[in-house]
């Protein structure tokens, strides 16, 4: 009777793991999509995050000319002139950038 049960519970684990997959492939989520999607997202962040520091050089120097973030921000300062910036993160297909101080929200690609 136990081996009836266990064998029950690897059926439906199996059935289980199908549908998943067949799902998520006629959805077009993949599992090897889930670390590039999660490293855009990140970039993103770290992105909207480091923006206000820039704003606070702009605030303090009166220009964004010389601005810096630290390097375990993961965000570096692409370009930084009297009147704009451009914030790049990422690396790879997953690179993003933030041209500012109109940019609201992170664009794929490099500065």
């Amino acid at each position: 009777m136990r081996s009836l049960s266990l064998v029950s519970l690897l059926i439906a684990l199996v059935v289980v793991a199908f549908l998943w997959t067949r799902s998520a492939q006629e959805t077009g989520l993949t599992p090897s999509d889930a670390p590039s999607d999660a490293a855009k997202v990140a970039a993103a962040f770290s992105l909207q995050q480091a923006a206000p520091a820039l704003e606070a050089w702009r605030s303090t120097t009166g220009t964004y000319a010389g601005a810096t973030l630290p390097a375990s921000s993961g965000v570096t300062v692409a370009r930084a002139d009297a009147a704009s910036f451009c914030l790049q993160a990422g690396a790879g297909p997953n690179v993003q950038h933030l041209a500012g101080p109109e940019g609201n929200a992170p664009v794929d690609g490099p500065c």
